[in-house]
């Protein structure tokens, strides 16, 4: 019995979102990845000072 594999190309479920307006915006703003930057690296200070002490 042959199974029933069939193929479906181009699809748009296989293609990912497009990014909103506002998803662009936050990506690109200097201030709010510098932020972002900041943010991320105390995090990990905290956790490199916590498991030093």
């Amino acid at each position: 019995m042959k199974p029933n594999n069939k193929v479906h190309n181009y699809k748009d479920e296989y293609y990912p979102p497009m990014p909103t307006r506002t998803t662009k915006f936050w990506r690109s703003c200097f201030i709010y990845q510098l932020y972002k930057f900041f943010v991320l690296n105390y995090k990990i200070m905290k956790m490199v000072v916590k498991g030093h002490s």
